[in-house]
């Protein structure tokens, strides 16, 4: 009998090892270690205060680790938990924002996902009118609009209903499918059975919790 070797594993699209970060005297990460490999939905949990935001915040490249390795992919997305948008300015003045930010030669992939979003507002809608659901949802969409080949997620669907809720889903189990890696923060683990691996944040270290084959 003849046995095939497995295929060797993807290389991780993420790697953290030993990160630490204090604000003053207190530690919020403490020798943090991860890995994600491509097409996987990952989660993070943990408290409120356990240093969710800042990790993503590096992950993001818009806070500097004290110590440690951060390895990324040449694109990134991210959707912080506090929603990145100007009262003032139109749903369609976001999207050419960041458009132009992007590079993108066409924003026709944000509309695409609002409209997979059941985005009820309108082009010309100021943001400052749009109840706190449908900014999300606008949150949502800019941070994928480039297609990135890791999106970082901060309490992401925050304000959504049940529908729009599994919509989400749906769209992250999309993105699994064509090799895209979907990091979701959350202070709350239910959602460990739509994941592929879950991590506790806890004492400024990542514990797995779960990792195992796709949900």
């Amino acid at each position: 009998m003849t046995t095939t070797p497995a295929p060797p594993a993807a290389p991780p699209v993420l790697r953290l090892r030993d990160v630490h970060k204090r604000y003053g005297p207190r530690t919020v990460l403490n020798g943090a270690d991860l890995d994600a490999a491509p097409g996987r939905l990952i989660g993070v949990v943990g408290e409120n205060g356990a240093g969710k935001s800042t990790l993503l915040r590096i992950l993001a490249g818009k806070l500097r680790a004290d110590r440690g390795t951060v390895r990324l992919p040449a694109t990134v997305g991210h959707c912080p938990q506090t929603v990145v948008l100007h009262h003032a300015l139109t749903v369609a003045q976001h999207v050419r924002y960041f458009q132009v930010a992007y590079g993108l030669p066409e924003p026709t992939r944000a509309w695409e996902l609002l409209e997979e979003l059941r985005f009820a507002a309108g082009p010309r809608d100021r943001t400052g009118t749009l109840s706190g659901g449908t900014r999300q949802k606008l949150n949502l969409a800019v941070a994928l609009m480039h297609d990135p080949e890791l999106l970082l997620l901060d309490e992401p669907y925050q304000g959504f209903d049940w529908e729009t809720y599994l919509r989400f889903w749906e769209i992250a189990r999309s993105l699994r499918e064509r090799g895209r890696t979907v990091l979701v923060v959350s202070h709350m683990a239910h959602d460990a059975d739509r994941l592929d691996a879950l991590h506790r944040l806890a004492g400024g270290r990542l514990t797995p919790v779960r990792d195992g084959g796709r949900a």
